[in-house]
């Protein structure tokens, strides 16, 4: 599939990774010709306000804009389904992305559904297995593409490791580590208002990020989770697990700890702190790789500060999203997280085009396409990505039981279970 069909774009949020990689990814495909209304749907006009006043998306891309719902001149805010009345204006099978807090996903996708459109979703797509299982089925039914936003598939660090895996290269995965602390600054963004310990905790929210990408490249799946955190207070007073610490077991016995948190300070000289690290063994010999995802070998002193603490001296990653020169008007984003974006929406575009040239075979043409992205497995689907949905449920059940272990077993269903339940 190369040629590509238009499509309008409807992105429901309007926080931090809308300004940071979905709305200048967007506006990218939109010069390309596969995107051409933009939409961004939020509860509070001020975010919205902000994404329009953002200089560095301003000038990156001179002259474009989205339609903003509710209007900025709105004095009615909060309306949590405002969505559906902008969804309700739209043509069928156009695209969808959904940037919202985790414990939303699940009604905000199958609201999407039900509207007959394609649908990007960030990571993770929903918090239970059965969640994903009626998604998957339902999409399918209606010949509805649904991504899942996990970025770091197209890092090419972890396409090479997964080529060299799968090809016997590095022999079988024995046990590794993995870490991603955000910023310390996330505890007086909006995370005070839903990153709580009911909802969610930092293994869920982007230690998920390493469970996938050691499935993508391994194709082992989990079968224990073991999650501890530790708390604290947001500055409104609601409390969190500020800290998380996991171990997973997979099938063929390999362990995988990982470590996340909201707490990389913001003085410090990266965006945050992650990398993964994987030992294999073979034949009487072992193996290793190691991704020093927090620096890419890049170090910036500026004579002015920049970012949230306005320091001076950075360790810049060209590796997940920047904005640089290019032929055309403005910059363009580059990294594998607007490639991410572009991938998924591109795939929606050309599927599209493909139905506009045999319209009488539109859903065996959207069910082939559909099927033929699950068993690629790059781009994450509800059914090539659904251990991520048992692992979240897991490690939930293990972090507000102190730690204690969660079973995955997937015979004759898939569920997850305490082991000393």
């Amino acid at each position: 599939m190369n040629d590509y069909k238009p499509l309008d774009l409807l992105i429901i949020g309007a926080g931090m990774i809308v300004h940071d990689l979905i709305l200048p990814a967007a506006y990218h495909l939109q010069r390309l010709g596969c995107i051409k209304d933009i939409s961004v749907c939020g509860t509070r006009v001020t975010s919205l306000q902000a994404l329009k006043d953002s200089t560095l998306i301003k000038e990156a891309f001179p002259g474009q804009d989205f339609t903003p719902y509710p209007a900025l001149d709105s004095t009615v805010s909060g309306n949590q389904e405002l969505y559906k009345e902008v969804l309700d204006q739209m043509a069928p099978y156009q695209a969808v992305v959904i940037a919202l807090p985790d414990q939303l996903h699940y009604q905000v996708v199958v609201d999407v559904l039900d509207y007959n459109q394609h649908i990007l979703c960030v990571k993770p797509l929903v918090l239970t297995h059965q969640h994903g299982v009626e998604i998957a089925k339902k999409a399918k039914q209606k010949g509805l593409f649904v991504g899942v936003e996990y970025h770091k598939r197209f890092d090419r660090r972890s396409l090479m490791a997964r080529k060299n895996y799968l090809s016997g290269d590095l022999g079988e995965f024995v046990i590794g580590e993995a870490k991603m602390i955000e910023p310390y600054y996330y505890r007086f963004s909006n995370f005070q208002n839903w990153f709580t310990t009911d909802f969610t905790d930092p293994f869920v929210y982007v230690g998920c990020h390493y469970v996938d990408l050691v499935y993508f490249i391994t194709g082992l799946k989990p079968v224990q989770v073991s999650v501890s955190g530790v708390k604290g207070k947001f500055r409104n007073g609601n409390e969190a697990y500020m800290w998380a610490n996991g171990r997973v077991r997979f099938e063929n016995g390999a362990l995988l700890s990982v470590t996340a948190g909201l707490g990389y300070p913001d003085e410090g000289a990266g965006p945050n702190e992650q990398g993964l690290c994987m030992f294999f063994e073979g034949s009487e010999k072992g193996a290793i790789f190691k991704h020093n995802d927090q620096f890419r070998g890049v170090e910036y002193s500026f004579i002015k500060g920049r970012g949230p603490a306005n320091k001076r001296f950075h360790y810049i990653n060209p590796d997940f999203f920047q904005l640089i020169p290019w032929e055309g008007e403005g910059d363009k984003p580059i990294g594998y997280g607007p490639d991410s974006v572009m991938i998924h929406i591109k795939y929606m575009s050309q599927i599209e085009a493909r139905v506009d040239k045999d319209p009488h075979n539109d859903h065996s043409l959207r069910l082939k396409a559909i099927e033929a992205a699950d068993k690629k497995g790059l781009m994450a689907t509800p059914q090539n990505s659904y251990i991520n949905e048992l692992v979240h449920e897991a490690a939930r059940l293990s972090i507000i039981n102190d730690g204690d272990i969660a079973l995955i077993t997937y015979e004759p269903e898939p569920c997850v279970r305490l082991k000393h339940d």
